[in-house]
């Protein structure tokens, strides 16, 4: 099965089989940056359910087993964040899965930080590993789950925002944030993508969160 045959499916009914995929980039310099969020939440589900990264598939690394009475596979993608996509329709392709059983988990500058958006499907809304996912497995039609990093005041340059360390004094928040994310990503998993969308997600007073 090809990944673009399903494109229309709409995300996976609960239970099944779900490749979920966090975005980042690979390397100790990136690793507690505001761009590698989906990367940390896949350590907290694996940690959180004794999973783990055990192997290098597809330019990915991979771990595999049971969650929520799920198949699934998590997968961190080492290709850089804007090459995101070439290695997961490699691995859609590689399990017989299709957009219908992708789940995304990545950072988003327009969300206040802490906070979560739920989609069932969607545009990239600029952010690159999203572009380069919709543009590799030729579908928009998957779940995501969005995490809000923007501070609450005026940035200059978003790209090199992104790529800027978490700073000390919000540990205790991202600790927060991993597990209600951990959390979220279960009940897609277990429950459906609409009963998770009115569990967690909530609009910060004044914010302006996308719509689609």
């Amino acid at each position: 099965m090809l990944p673009g045959e399903v494109a229309e499916a709409g995300p996976a009914p609960c239970g099944g089989r779900w490749l979920i995929a966090g975005l980042g980039n690979p390397g100790g310099e990136y690793e507690k940056t505001w761009h590698n969020l989906g990367f940390l939440v896949l350590d907290r589900l694996a940690e959180s359910n004794g999973l783990r990264f055990s192997r290098r598939e597809c330019q990915a690394m991979v771990g595999s087993g049971k969650l929520a009475g799920a198949d699934v596979w998590l997968a961190k993608p080492q290709t850089f964040m804007n090459l995101s996509g070439s290695s997961l329709a490699r691995l859609l392709q590689k399990y017989e899965l299709g957009p219908a059983n992708l789940l995304l988990v990545y950072d988003d500058l327009d969300l206040p930080w802490t906070h979560i958006r739920i989609r069932p499907k969607g545009s990239s809304g600029g952010h690159k590993g999203v572009q380069s996912t919709i543009r590799e497995i030729g579908s928009s039609e998957f779940a995501r789950v969005r995490l809000g990093i923007h501070p609450g005041h005026e940035i200059g340059d978003g790209a090199d925002f992104v790529l800027s360390p978490i700073r000390r004094g919000q540990a205790k928040e991202l600790d927060a944030l991993l597990d209600e994310a951990s959390r979220a990503v279960e009940s897609i998993v277990s429950e459906g993508v609409d009963k998770a969308m009115a569990k967690f997600n909530r609009r910060a007073p004044g914010s302006k969160l996308e719509e689609e």
